[in-house]
């Protein structure tokens, strides 16, 4: 079920009216906010609603198991690695089984063993990553003592609340539980900002991100030997808005229907492209994903505790290991190396920039960057590393453009505009909104949609990171 199509819009009138009608037992409402969240996620296939409840319900135990245990630090340990281990296992069979089963069998083959492998077809479940870091985000905060232990219902709600299930932005237990503990509050500005957040999360998927992907970027990346540099170059610009506009806005309509249902989820984008270093990126782009590794991987590693060689080791394994949870491929593991590298050389700069030198201007830090980062969506983008490598040859090929039209060209340039904004923009829209009478809300939202649905390509492709 996909947030820009009329069943989710249907689905999410009568979640909204049901809930709020529930108001007067939180408890019902939160079981009647987690069997929708099941309805939800078994619209693509109901067999892994199993695995999402099985998910939710191991976390759990293992958690309290550990709370249980608080006086035994043995055994808390063990308990906390048995957790992180039985999630990695659900997150490693689905997600990375095929891939390593062909590995494994192109080392036997330069063994000498020519024999082909009997490999099972797996699955993947819709947004497996985003409900397996969540669940193994609450059993770590639960071993460190920085969150209460939940319900039942709370974790298993938590992992399942249908806004953020399938592609975040990930929402710790230290910030969600809590909500879920007390009676929801709904005042005008929580909507004003909801129905803003959706409006606009619309008009960049369905509008930009769309156009950009089936006038351009699909096309080229399909076959890049196929086309000139100026074609290719435009390809990758497109795909860099494309990706942005289209997970800002899953994230954006995230966090609005939240906010409609009475619950806040925090912000995952903060312009990224206007930043000036890839650390600054990283602290702008996919918010909860970095802020994750950062805590529970970075971190765990060694972080910047132990010296420098450490801190370089760890930031470039934190970026290695975050290019492969976005998939089982080289080119993530490739697209993770760059900017690993990247960040690693950022930092020992800082550490040995020779006395006088001063930093590079705002404005030159911010190209650099962002070319850097584009550099990486190739590689992100391409389906093979053949495939990448022969986009960025034939970047340097030369060539004319057969792709490129004006529109694209505006898409481009409106959607690398976004990052130039005055940064509180749909704030600011949203303090209007919430003056508005009512009536006049519904109104002028209900029109843009229509807009916006006038305005897009046929058809709606799914979100890119529900992939992930």
């Amino acid at each position: 079920m996909l947030f820009p199509t009329l069943t989710f819009g249907l689905f999410f009138l009568f979640v909204y009216t049901a809930s709020w009608l529930l108001k007067g037992s939180n408890e019902w409402r939160k079981i009647f906010l987690l069997v929708m969240s099941w309805i939800f996620y078994g619209w693509w296939d109901t067999r892994f609603v199993l695995l999402l409840i099985a998910s939710g319900v191991l976390n759990w135990g293992i958690a309290r198991l550990i709370v249980d245990a608080d006086a035994k630090p043995r055994l808390r340990k063990a308990l906390l690695a048995l957790g992180i281990a039985a999630n990695l296992i659900i997150l490693g069979f689905f997600k990375y089984y095929g891939f390593f089963m062909v590995q494994v069998e192109a080392v036997l083959h330069l063994l000498g063993w020519q024999r082909d492998l009997a490999i099972m077809q797996v699955v993947l479940p819709v947004g497996i990553s985003f409900f397996t870091f969540q669940g193994m985000s609450y059993v770590i905060d639960i071993y460190r003592r920085q969150t209460a232990p939940a319900t039942l219902l709370d974790m298993t709600l938590l992992m399942s609340f249908f806004p953020h299930l399938v592609a975040g932005p990930i929402v710790r237990a230290s910030h969600l539980i809590p909500q879920f503990e007390r009676v929801p509050e709904m005042n005008r500005g929580m909507a004003a900002m909801g129905i803003s957040l959706i409006v606009w999360g619309l008009f960049k998927k369905a509008v930009i991100a769309s156009e950009l992907a089936t006038g351009m970027v699909d096309t080229v990346f399909f076959d890049p030997s196929a086309y000139g540099s100026v074609d290719l170059l435009a390809a990758a610009y497109g795909y860099a808005v494309q990706i942005y506009c289209d997970f800002s806005a899953y994230s954006d309509m995230a966090i609005g229907i939240a906010a409609l249902l009475g619950y806040r989820f925090p912000h995952n984008f903060n312009q990224p492209y206007r930043a000036s270093s890839l650390q600054d990126f990283w602290r702008r782009w996919h918010i909860s994903l970095s802020s994750w590794l950062r805590d529970y991987l970075y971190i765990s590693l060694g972080g910047s505790r132990h010296g420098l060689t450490r801190l370089c080791l760890s930031l470039m394994a934190t970026m290695l290991l975050g290019g492969l949870w976005h998939g089982a491929s080289w080119n993530f593991v490739i697209w993770g190396a760059i900017h690993g590298s990247v960040l690693v050389a950022e930092r020992l700069w800082r550490e040995y920039r020779p006395k006088g030198w001063k930093p590079l201007p705002v404005w030159l830090g911010i190209l650099l960057t962002f070319h850097i980062v584009l550099l990486g969506w190739i590689f992100f983008r391409a389906a093979t590393f053949g495939d990448a490598i022969a986009f960025l040859g034939g970047i340097f090929g030369g060539g004319g453009s057969v792709m490129l039209t004006p529109m694209l060209l505006g898409l481009i340039a409106l959607g690398m505009s976004f990052h130039f904004m005055p940064r509180y923009s749909i704030q600011h829209v949203a303090m209007r909104v919430r003056a508005l009478p009512a009536p006049a809300v519904g109104l002028a939202a209900g029109l843009l949609i229509l807009i916006v649905d006038a305005m897009r390509p046929e058809g709606v492709a799914p979100f890119i990171y529900y992939q992930f």
